[in-house]
């Protein structure tokens, strides 16, 4: 049975987070028989991460986000906008052509998205998997707007905002798992051409998203959620997991990576 390294939950800065995901991402090239890596984390302060492709200077509004105490991040994956807050995040780090994540992008995200499930069910809730693009013509953007290819929804409102990258055969998931939404405040640090306009992508965005406290049918700790998904991903993929922290290889490349992640030449004009 195949063994992959487990980094368990901590907290950290928005640029930290992102500098700690591509640390672990650019030092597995390095090692001889590289092990994948499951990552769990939070965010302390509250930060909104932009799409690596997103423009900050039309689709943010830097006063509201100083106003709230948010920062502002600018993920090395695509995608939309998202708050994380009250949240637990998920970051998997592995070969391309590891057998438990090989295949397209397309393919990645439904096995990293079956362990998620698997996960999700055994706390009862009734999440499902996506299997078509959900993207209309009108979105915003944020990023739970609308369920992409194999992400996890429950009544048809997503529940896990997930994005990917790959970098010289390395394949890095990272994915936002809400324990509860304020979605009202990630609409006020979005940009909109009218107050009208943002009211009206709110009400739609209330109806196609939601947090684990909609629809749970009994409360699940952070604790609880990281455990059973541990228990997902070993079920599903056929793996067992070594506790594990940061190596002093990528310890190494950490600093140099904040650096990059605080920085306005990536964050604001990328």
């Amino acid at each position: 049975m195949k063994t992959w390294r487990y980094i368990p939950f901590s907290i950290h800065t928005g640029a930290e987070n992102m500098a700690l995901d591509e640390a672990i991402m650019l030092n597995m090239p390095c090692e001889t028989n590289p092990q994948p890596v499951l990552r769990f984390y939070g965010w302390k302060p509250a930060t909104l991460s932009l799409g690596y492709a997103q423009s900050y200077a039309k689709e943010v509004v830097e006063e509201e986000c100083v106003k709230a105490g948010v920062d502002v991040v600018r993920r090395p994956t695509g995608g939309r906008a998202v708050l994380h807050q009250y949240e637990l995040t998920y970051s998997v780090v592995a070969p391309e052509e590891d057998d438990q994540v090989n295949g397209t992008i397309i393919e990645s995200y439904l096995k990293i998205s079956q362990a998620l499930l698997k996960g999700f069910q055994a706390l009862g809730i009734s999440a499902e998997m996506v299997a078509h693009s959900g993207v209309g013509k009108e979105s915003s953007a944020a990023c739970f707007d609308a369920p992409s290819w194999y992400e996890l929804v429950v009544d048809g409102m997503k529940l896990v905002g997930s994005a990917q990258v790959r970098k010289d055969g390395m394949l890095l998931q990272h994915g936002s798992i809400p324990l509860h939404f304020d979605a009202e405040l990630l609409f006020r640090l979005l940009k909109f051409s009218k107050p009208e306009v943002r009211q009206r992508f709110l009400t739609g965005f209330m109806q196609k998203a939601c947090a684990l406290d909609e629809v749970w049918l009994n409360p699940v700790s952070r604790e609880e959620l990281e455990r059973e998904i541990c228990i997902g991903f070993q079920e599903v993929m056929k793996i067992e997991f070594l506790p594990s922290k940061l190596k002093s290889a990528e310890q190494v490349l950490v600093p140099g990576l904040v650096q990059k992640y605080q920085s306005s030449e990536w964050t604001k004009k990328r």
